[in-house]
């Protein structure tokens, strides 16, 4: 299979790196290597891209003790999912989180997985076809598995001495941002961005800035900069052929999650380009939907240090 589809090739071909995007592509694989082997059964948080019956693509928070991820072979990853309870030492996510998850792949089996230590600024990423054992155990058939580079990934570290039963879940769908979104995303410095094309499937990645590097244009609006990054742009390649996509912000010190999908448009030449500094380009987002989900994981970060790579 060839490494990049023709969204990618386009938008690496407008951005003049299509060179060194081939050279770089040579590190995905249709396998896991065994240093990701490692790497997986250790984690304890994935984001993972999953497309909704109607079409719409969302961005979820999966969380467990360290070996709620675990390869079976070179080629397949076992999540073990558990739902609300009652032991402080499972790392466990709401059910309403799940049952999302689940709709959308019984409907569509693609799936894309980004598993990341915050602590270590490590990311994975894992795509291919899900099989849904029972509710709480997924196989993933890989398709591809390459690691990411380190950038703009602010570290954080999980307050184990904080873990404890996770809290009664409310969540709150509604259309529009709220000002209490407006004001959770712009001082966000971390956000996830799910996407997906036909041929290739769907995929996870991570964003991060500066607090106020993700801004609020609007109630249904987000504009936020393309820094400089690994030019394979798996990412804006399939936004290019297919614009939804859905976002994810995490609020790390209280354990709840903002989700959003919608629409995206790459602007190359905004004029806003030069109001955002390392931006390469803009991304606007028209949000379809938002749900809040409030005690969504029972996890607890401390923030480290902001990435070395931001922007000024």
């Amino acid at each position: 299979m060839m490494p990049f589809h023709s969204g990618e090739i386009a938008v690496q071909t407008r951005a003049g790196v299509r060179e060194e995007a081939a050279q770089v592509g040579r590190v995905i694989s249709s396998t896991i290597h065994p240093v990701a082997v490692d790497f997986i059964r250790t984690q304890q948080i994935a984001i993972a891209s999953t497309i909704a019956p109607d079409g719409t693509i969302w961005a979820s928070l999966l969380a467990g003790e360290p070996g709620f991820m675990r390869a079976l072979d070179e080629s397949t990853i076992q999540l073990n999912l558990f739902a609300q309870t009652n032991s402080a030492s499972e790392g466990a996510i709401s059910d309403r989180l799940i049952n999302l998850l689940h709709k959308n792949l019984q409907s569509n089996s693609q799936i894309g997985l980004l598993a990341i230590d915050l602590s270590n600024r490590r990311r994975l990423r894992l795509n291919g076809h899900v099989t849904i054992q029972h509710p709480e155990k997924l196989q993933l058939q890989i398709q591809q598995s390459f690691f990411n580079c380190p950038k703009y990934i602010q570290t954080r570290f999980l307050e184990t001495s904080a873990i404890a039963p996770l809290q009664p879940t409310e969540s709150h769908a509604r259309n529009t941002l709220n000002s209490a979104d407006e004001s959770w995303i712009t001082q966000a410095d971390t956000f996830f961005i799910a996407s997906a094309n036909s041929t290739q499937g769907a995929d996870a990645s991570h964003r991060g800035g500066y607090p106020g590097f993700v801004r609020v244009m609007n109630s249904h609006t987000l504009l936020f900069p393309d820094y400089a990054g690994n030019n394979m742009f798996q990412t804006l390649g399939n936004l290019a052929v297919n614009p939804r996509a859905g976002l994810l912000f995490v609020d790390f010190d209280r354990g709840h999650t903002l989700q959003l999908t919608g629409q995206v448009t790459i602007l190359w030449d905004a004029e806003q380009l030069a109001d955002f500094s390392g931006a390469q380009r803009l991304i606007e987002v028209r949000i379809d939907r938002v749900i809040e989900t409030q005690n969504a994981t029972n996890l607890r970060w401390k923030f480290g240090e902001y990435s070395p790579a931001n922007p000024a």
